[in-house]
């Protein structure tokens, strides 16, 4: 009984509460730059400046300052008082919201965690700015000071007093590079505004906020990127979009550039970007996406924003039929422009067929096998055969090396999976590509102690880089040159691919570097992995022969062969099953024989 009691519900104390909060809202330094900005933009802001600093321990402090309309005395020491907003009255409100913020929960949340610092001045509001300084929560200073319009909030000593959450942030890299992305996605949606991020005085996005969209990509990707983009518009019922999607000839591993606003919100909606790449049909390969710049705007009555705390998840009434507007769009936007790409020169890469009858289009597009009989393609043979090659010849893996096969061929299914006999009698079935990569994986972590064969580009590589991308690559440029590769800088945000590893079996393709890079950014990396484990198991994923390509029968024998050599050949690096296994005994009973 006296347990009983001990146990029984109480309310929580204010500061809990808060604390509590917060880790729904500021979950990194990259949620609270998110919050402030936001702020600033609902703020009527036109310019919108965020400063950085960071050292070997982490963030240390962020600034955001804006030209917006500023506040009086009294809101600014109201501000970070929690659900005080200035944004909704009521809860009909929500229905017509078109603020970025509309809870009230975000300063308060910040403050919370951290130390806090707010100079404000309202627009027309006199000759004296308001100073508030918040120290965990608790309000220390209220004052007058001089400031231009405006505001600016700076941030330090995050998660101070919540030192569960600090352990747990990622590498500075990785928190800088996740800022970085937020302002580009902040540039993208609201190219209006002037933003300027700067990492320990040094300038990392920059737009001028013309209005044009068009201008705010180039200041941010360069003009190698814009001169592939297509427009896309649609007016239709509830639903306004306009932006640029690329040529299938500029696609990217995963959908980390495929940037849809929503109403001027910086939103995750899978299902809007699946529609952008439903749009693509068959011109882009299925592990491939587009570049996109997309800006969707929707009547407010067709939007749920509050239901998700950090305002990062949107639910959209008529989903499927908006969806499929989006994908019309940009299936029309496609079907009506120039799609052949473009080599050094300006001259077409013409379309030819190859022994299979199946189009090459000048850029790298996996066929996947249909029902029947298929074989593999002169182009597809050779560059299988070539990074299967260089995986038998670069080494690295355990076990027998006498040339007698552990697993024995017996034939290849849909271009995935390949069917062996194990030593034992059992029957196997092999993912392809998993298997592969388990083999480079072990190769190219060995490579330290092996020394890693690198090949010279005749002609190195110009990679201009998003800012998110050049962010990330200097993080791992380290483990990549430890790896192989070779990068110089050749400018801002743009880098010389010079040399890379003759593992990947990719003579001349140093735009590979990007793909890497672009995984590097949107994978998420497990907790205790580090950079270069993270790093090994990325390139031996791009190196693998892919799923759905045809091979010979010589080149499945050999796979395996390099398979059973290996220590651990059971899964991929990434955890997936290389095979499952079928017994004769499980056979029969699926057939009725016992």
């Amino acid at each position: 009984m006296a347990e009983h009691h001990r146990n029984r519900i109480r309310l929580l104390d204010q500061a809990t509460v808060n604390q509590i909060a917060a880790g729904e809202v500021v979950e990194r330094p990259a949620s609270v730059v998110k919050e402030l900005v936001e702020n600033s933009i609902d703020a009527g802001a036109t310019r919108i400046i965020v400063q950085l600093e960071s050292g070997r321990e982490g963030i240390t402090s962020a600034r955001v300052t804006d030209n917006g309309c500023g506040m009086g005395a009294e809101d600014a020491r109201f501000a970070f008082t929690p659900h005080a907003t200035s944004k909704i009255a009521r809860i009909g409100d929500l229905d017509r919201c078109r603020t970025l913020g509309f809870r009230g929960e975000a300063l308060a949340s910040i403050a919370a965690v951290s130390h806090v610092t707010l100079v404000t001045m309202e627009r027309d509001g006199g000759q004296s700015a308001t100073e508030v300084i918040i120290r965990g929560g608790d309000l220390e200073k209220v004052a007058e000071t001089g400031a231009p319009t405006g505001t600016t909030i700076t941030v330090s000593d995050l998660f101070f007093n919540t030192p569960a959450r600090k352990k747990f942030q990622k590498s500075v890299g990785s928190e800088v590079a996740a800022i970085t992305r937020t302002m580009e996605a902040f540039a993208i949606t609201n190219p209006g505004i002037a933003f300027l991020f700067i990492n320990n005085g040094n300038e990392r996005v920059s737009t001028e906020g013309s209005g044009d969209l068009f201008d705010t990509i180039v200041a941010l990707y360069g003009s190698g990127v814009a001169d592939e983009l297509i427009p896309v518009s649609i007016a239709e019922g509830p639903l306004s979009l306009g932006g640029y999607v690329s040529k299938p000839s500029l696609s990217r591993p995963n959908i980390y550039q495929v940037f849809v606003g929503i109403n001027n919100r910086q939103v995750y909606a899978r299902a809007v970007v699946d529609a952008v790449r439903a749009g693509y049909g068959t011109l882009l390969p299925d592990n491939r996406y587009p570049v996109a710049f997309l800006s969707l705007m929707l009547d407010p009555a067709y939007l749920d924003v509050n239901v998700h705390p950090a305002k990062r998840i949107v639910h959209i009434s008529r989903e499927r039929d908006i969806c499929a507007m989006v994908t019309g769009a940009v299936s029309r936007a496609l079907k009506g422009a120039d799609l052949v790409p473009r080599v050094p020169g300006g001259f077409h890469t013409l379309q030819k067929s190859d022994p299979t009858g199946n189009v090459s289009r000048g850029y790298d597009h996996q066929v996947r096998p249909g029902p029947g009989v298929a074989e593999a393609g002169h182009g597809s043979f050779l560059l299988s055969d070539r990074r299967l090659r260089q995986s038998e010849l670069s080494g690295g893996t355990a076990g027998s090396d006498d040339g007698v096969p552990e697993f024995i061929y017996l034939g290849q299914y849909n271009g995935a999976y390949i069917l062996a006999q194990a030593p034992v009698g059992d029957l196997l079935l092999v993912d392809q590509h998993a298997a592969h990569e388990r083999v480079l994986y072990e190769q190219v972590t060995a490579s330290r102690d092996l020394g890693q064969e690198a090949q010279e580009l005749l002609i190195p590589t110009i990679l201009t880089l998003s800012p998110a991308e050049s962010g990330v690559l200097r993080e791992y440029l380290p483990h990549l040159q430890e790896k192989g590769f070779s990068l110089e800088e050749f400018g801002k945000d743009t880098y010389a691919v010079r040399m890379v590893p003759v593992i990947l079996g990719k003579p001349g393709d140093g735009e590979m570097v990007r793909d890497i890079v672009g995984d590097l950014i949107s994978l998420p990396r497990k907790h205790g992995t580090d950079s270069g484990e993270q790093l090994a198991r990325t390139i031996a994923c791009h190196g693998a022969v892919k799923a759905g390509t045809v091979l010979t029968s010589g080149q499945c024998q050999r796979l395996l062969n390099q398979l059973s050599r290996t220590n651990e050949p059971w899964t991929c690096p990434h955890g997936r099953p290389v095979m499952v296994s079928f017994t004769r005994d499980r056979l029969d009973l699926l057939f009725g024989r016992k």
